[in-house]
C-alpha cells in the first residue's frame, strides 16, 4: 500500500475528471451523482484512483453529505446478483470501488485499464490519515465492543490527533426502531463526518442504504477492516495482498467459515468472466 495520502494533496490533483465535479450536496440531498464505471456482473463499480476516490469522500466529508460508499468483491458482487434488496443497494451506491483484486481486473477487461485494487482496510486507513489532517469527525458502527475498544486503543495510538467521535456496538439481531433511532442520534449528534461501518456483508451495505439521507455523513462499509486495525485479526502478508492472494490467507485462517462461500461465490464469477470472453470472440455483446 502507497503512503497515507492526505485530503489536500489529493485535491491538488485539480477538478475530479472523469469522476465528476464536486457534488454540491447537502445532508438531506441524496440525489445521484456522475460516474465513471464499469460494468462487472451487472453492477456499475467506479473506475478511480486512490487519490480520487479520497478526494470525493473529503468533500462528502465537509458537507456532511449522506452518501453510500461500498467496497466490492467477488462474494458481494455474486450475492448480489442473487438478493434483490442488497442488489438494488448496490446499484443505488454513490461509489462501488473494486475492493477485491478479481473485481479490479475484470476492470481492466472493460477497458480501465491500470485499475487497482482499493481494498477497504486500506482505504479505512488513507481515510482516517486524512480525517486526522483535516480535523475531521470520524465514527464507527459495528463488530464486538471488545474490538471497538481495542479498535480506540489503536487509533489513539497511530493517530494522537483524530477526532473520534461514537464507536458503537450494535446487538447481534435485528434492531427495534427504537434503537436505531437512538443510534442514529448518537452519530449525527457527535458531529460524525465520515463514519466507517463493520458489520459484515451483506447487512452493512442494507443498513447504509436504509440510512441514507438519515445518517448526516458519507458512510464506508468496510466489513473486517475494524478486527484487522484493532489488531484482534491479523491481516494476510503484503505479497498476498499485492498479488491477489489475501482471499486465500483468510479461508486459511477461518476454512470452516468461509470454504463454501469462495467455492460457491468464486466459481459463480470465473464463469460469467468466461462467458463473457467467449463473448468477446464471437463478436457478440460484452
Amino acid at each position: 500500500m502507497k503512503p497515507p495520502i492526505s485530503y489536500s494533496a489529493a485535491r491538488a490533483e485539480g477538478p475530479m475528471g472523469s469522476a465528476g465535479a464536486r457534488p454540491a450536496a447537502t445532508t438531506a440531498e441524496v440525489t445521484p451523482i456522475k460516474r465513471h464505471a464499469g460494468n462487472v456482473l451487472g453492477f456499475m463499480i467506479d473506475a478511480t484512483t486512490w487519490e480520487l476516490a479520497l478526494a470525493r469522500i473529503g468533500n462528502w466529508a465537509d458537507q456532511r453529505a449522506s452518501r453510500c460508499i461500498y467496497l466490492c468483491n467477488v462474494h458481494s458482487l455474486v450475492t448480489a446478483r442473487g438478493d434483490a434488496a442488497f442488489g438494488q443497494a448496490v446499484l443505488g451506491a454513490d461509489l462501488a470501488l473494486p475492493d477485491g483484486a478479481p473485481i479490479a481486473w475484470a476492470l481492466r477487461r472493460e477497458g480501465f485499464t491500470g485499475q487497482q485494487r482499493l481494498s477497504g482496510p486500506d482505504l479505512m486507513l488513507h481515510t482516517l490519515s486524512a480525517a486526522q489532517a483535516a480535523g475531521h469527525v470520524v465514527s464507527f458502527f459495528g463488530s464486538t465492543q471488545e474490538v471497538l475498544d481495542d479498535l480506540r486503543s489503536a487509533l489513539a495510538e497511530k493517530y494522537p490527533a483524530l477526532k473520534l467521535g461514537e464507536l458503537i456496538s450494535p446487538p447481534f439481531r435485528g434492531l427495534t426502531p427504537a434503537e436505531n433511532h437512538a443510534f442514529i442520534e448518537r452519530i449525527n449528534a457527535a458531529g460524525t463526518q465520515i463514519l466507517f461501518v463493520g458489520l459484515g456483508c451483506p447487512k452493512q451495505e442494507l443498513w447504509m442504504a436504509k440510512h441514507r439521507g438519515l445518517v448526516q455523513a458519507p458512510m464506508i462499509g468496510v466489513g473486517a477492516a475494524f478486527a484487522f486495525h484493532a489488531g484482534s485479526v491479523k491481516r494476510a502478508p503484503l505479497w498476498m495482498q499485492r498479488n491477489g492472494l489475501e482471499w486465500l490467507h483468510r479461508l486459511a485462517t477461518e476454512p470452516r467459515r468461509l470454504a463454501r462461500r469462495y467455492l460457491t461465490t468464486n466459481s459463480v464469477f470465473v464463469g460469467h468472466m468466461l462467458v463473457r470472453s467467449v463473448k468477446r470472440l464471437l463478436g457478440g455483446q460484452r
